[in-house]
């Protein structure tokens, strides 16, 4: 199976973090292949052993299945009835990877469970599925007992983390080895495009709803949204909208998912089924079959789809149960992203980022709708499709996105929204930077260093929670330095970013950050290769120091063109290239 680019990108990341840490995690948006990622880590792991946990069974088949695809080994699960036997001496022989829950691993009264049957040098990986969940005093307790091994390395695998989760992902993993979110995967033509629709309902009120475990109460909610009249003010509209996209419903409740089937019944007899956790297995496999043939158009659910069910033809979701966390809305709403069957293998074949793009906007599924049902919500911040789209955006920017999908009223394409909305909360940014800097004195505002993300038309990346307290290394102090760009009081992902970015513009052959600079303060492009840089910088010397007349002849002579803008929320990953030349390890071979 061969690995997508970015795929590539965050096993080769994995590794460098790996030569002088023991734990990373990978972010990595549902439909991007997580499973992938883990069995190419696995496969360079070779011949250490690996343990993958995860906290569900049908995550377990799922794992155990696809690894065995990638690699060919024999996959032991430890879960249950079943036992992944190692022999005597953990060392040779026995399954190359065992997936176990993380239920089995601490099962019994000791709190070690079934953990014990493995000595700690029995692994030389372990991956923790659903990462997130590695703050858990569970995940502690079985990545302590592993830890005993001094030489286990530890991955942990996250969709989109809620922002509140960030610094306490930062307490358990040592750092975050590539970050591939739902916005950086729809730009490169991977995942469909999200619309996003608001529905209000009159008499909807969350606002006495109390919050338990950081998400809103499960019972309260229940109540709200088994209301009859937001029954009929969930599937009324909902009707409307789809037309006859097939579309999955997540409810709050089993009576509510049962009542709205019938709902939707009612409207169009024989158009919907609805499933739970207590669903017997036959009746829920025979459903989801009628869904994916078109039998059944709707499919409601209570918490049994959220992970684990990839099915491309999904076109709409419903978020009939509003919730305050972003890893379990993002769960919900990457049920759609997937692109159409058809085409999803014709994608690795393009090596384009817009002819992927073109690919999908050409396919039956073009896009993909959220539709969110809005009321009173009071204090409560509920999630919706900006807040997973915008993992590095800023936080004015999604609220300023969302408070105009609002008012519009019918659906939007929420990365555009978002793109704009950034754009405009920067430029307001900027604004207000230049009124207060015209209040300095002349000769202090020219002593002023240049900001290097206006230099290079970038948007600078938000500090993630896992980054807090993280400094930049000397050597990436010293080596933005010596590129002109003084990096001491910059936050680190900013930094990292620039590191990144200067690495690519080498990788592109293009100009300096010096010649950029100089390019940018006559007006001139700062995105064109070394040779047309010097070609107008000497232009403009002889020019007088003034913008040359000639400027787009000399870059049309060259056969230059400033390059496509650059995503507006840049991936803060590093190049392998990048990476081996600020590190003091070497590259070759394995990291421990």
């Amino acid at each position: 199976m061969r690995l997508r680019d970015y795929q590539n990108k965050a096993v080769e990341s994995i590794y460098e973090e790996w030569k002088d840490k023991r734990s990373t995690l990978l972010v990595l948006a549902t439909g991007c292949g997580k499973t992938i990622c883990i069995g190419g880590v696995l496969r360079r792991a070779f011949p250490r052993r690996a343990l993958v946990l995860a906290h569900r069974e049908e995550l377990i088949f799922q794992a155990k299945a696809k690894i065995e695809q990638m690699t060919g080994w024999n996959v032991g699960i430890e879960m249950g009835d079943l036992r992944a036997d190692l022999p005597e001496n953990h060392l040779f022989g026995g399954p190359q990877v065992v997936v176990s829950t993380i239920q089995t691993q601490t099962a019994g009264g000791d709190g070690l469970g079934r953990m014990s049957r493995f000595l700690p040098s029995a692994f030389g990986v372990v991956v923790v599925d659903e990462g997130h969940h590695g703050t858990a005093d569970s995940y502690r307790r079985v990545l302590n007992y592993y830890s005993q091994n001094p030489d286990l390395k530890i991955l942990g695998v996250t969709a989109t983390p809620d922002r509140a989760d960030e610094e306490a992902l930062g307490q358990v993993y040592e750092s975050v080895a590539y970050d591939y979110e739902i916005l950086d995967a729809i730009h490169d033509g991977w995942l469909v495009p999200v619309d996003q629709r608001f529905v209000v309902v009159q008499g909807l009120d969350f606002s006495h709803v109390r919050t338990t475990a950081g998400d809103l109460n499960g019972a309260d909610l229940a109540g709200v949204m088994e209301e009859e009249k937001n029954l009929h003010g969930v599937v009324g509209p909902t009707l409307e909208i789809i037309g006859n996209r097939r579309t999955l419903v997540f409810a709050a409740s089993v009576a509510q998912a049962e009542r709205m089937s019938e709902v939707f019944n009612r409207h169009r007899p024989g158009c919907s089924a609805w499933i739970c956790g207590k669903t017997p297995k036959d009746n829920r496999r025979a459903v989801l079959r009628d869904f994916s043939d078109g039998k059944l158009q709707v499919v409601c659910n209570v918490g049994v789809l959220t992970e684990g069910f990839d099915n491309p033809g999904v076109e709409v979701i419903v978020m009939a149960r509003p919730t305050k966390s972003r890893s379990l809305y993002a769960q919900m709403s990457g049920r759609a992203t997937r692109p159409a069957e058809e085409i999803a293998h014709k994608l690795n074949d393009v090596a384009d980022a817009d002819a992927r793009r073109a690919l999908i906007a050409a396919s039956n599924k073009k896009n993909c709708l959220i539709i969110d049902f809005v009321g009173n919500s009071g204090k409560h911040k509920l999630i919706t499709t900006a807040d997973i789209l915008g993992g590095k955006v800023s936080d004015q920017a999604i609220e300023l996105a969302v408070r105009k999908a609002k008012e519009n009223g019918e659906a939007v394409r929420m990365d555009e929204a978002l793109d704009a909305a950034e754009t405009e909360v920067q430029a307001e940014e900027k604004a207000a930077a230049g009124r207060r800097a015209r209040l300095t004195a002349r000769a202090k505002w020219e002593a002023q260093n240049v900001d290097p993300f206006d230099t290079f038309q970038i948007q600078p990346a938000r500090d993630r929670g896992w980054d807090s307290g993280r400094k930049l290394t000397d050597k990436q102090l010293a080596f933005l330095e010596k590129q002109g760009i003084d990096a001491r009081n910059m936050p680190f992902a900013q930094g990292r970013q620039l590191v990144t970015e200067l690495f690519k513009r080498f990788d592109q052959k293009l100009c300096t950050f010096k010649q950029a600079k100089l390019l940018r303060k006559y007006n001139l492009p700062p995105n064109v290769t070394m040779d047309v840089a010097s070609k107008l910088i000497d232009a403009v010397k002889a020019s007088g120091w003034t913008r040359p007349a000639n400027a787009e002849a000399i870059i049309a002579s060259a056969g230059s063109a400033p390059r496509p803008r650059a995503p507006i929320f840049p991936i803060p990953s590093r190049p392998t290239q990048m990476a081996a030349a600020i590190s003091t390890t070497p590259a070759d071979g394995l990291p421990w």
